[in-house]
């Protein structure tokens, strides 16, 4: 009966990932012989896993993949591409975004451009950092149409903060009115 109050309070907190694990403790006989502090250690790491995985999830949504299964471990270096597997590397670690630089991918029709656009913003998403996939004419089209409906600084808003240009000081043409 305790264990079920404990439960309800839990879900209640919105502490979900805890409940699951005290629930999973509570029918595994085995974690019974672990001490008090073992078994909260257990029951917070979960919960933070939990919160993890669903920002993750979260920011994976976001990010509106045109192909979300794509990441950087399954990039292929066959010949006839062109790719570097150094450089693709590097992009993966993402100093880039940190240092605020732009990534413009050129290529051939076919080359890939999409799929290693995805991959890169997939991985960036598994380092807590949002990103957003758009094709140029959609991204265009987007600006042009929140100049009509009123939106526009909150779209420029956005896409700074996605692209890790969080600035204190607001930019020099938002200033003006449109």
């Amino acid at each position: 009966m305790l264990t079920q109050n404990t439960l309800e309070t839990l879900r209640h907190l919105k502490l979900h990932g805890m409940a699951q694990a005290l629930e999973e403790q509570r029918d595994t006989p085995n974690t019974h012989a672990l001490s008090f502090e073992e078994r909260l250690a257990l029951l917070v790491d979960r919960e933070r896993l939990s919160r993890q995985n669903s920002r993750y999830r979260g920011l994976l949504r976001d990010a509106r993949l045109k192909v979300a299964q794509a990441c950087v471990e399954d990039v292929s270096y066959k010949g006839g591409r062109g790719l570097d597997k150094a450089q693709i590397a590097a992009l993966a670690d993402g100093a880039w975004i940190e240092r605020g630089q732009n990534l413009l991918m050129t290529g051939p029709t076919g080359s890939g451009k999409t799929w290693i656009a995805c991959a890169l913003a997939h991985q960036a998403c598994r380092q807590g950092r949002s990103a957003r996939y758009w094709r140029v004419p959609r991204l265009f089209e987007e600006i042009r149409t929140s100049h009509g409906d009123g939106s526009y600084l909150k779209l420029l808003k956005r896409l700074a903060k996605m692209s890790g240009c969080i600035r204190q000081k607001p930019l020099p043409f938002c200033n003006k009115k449109i």
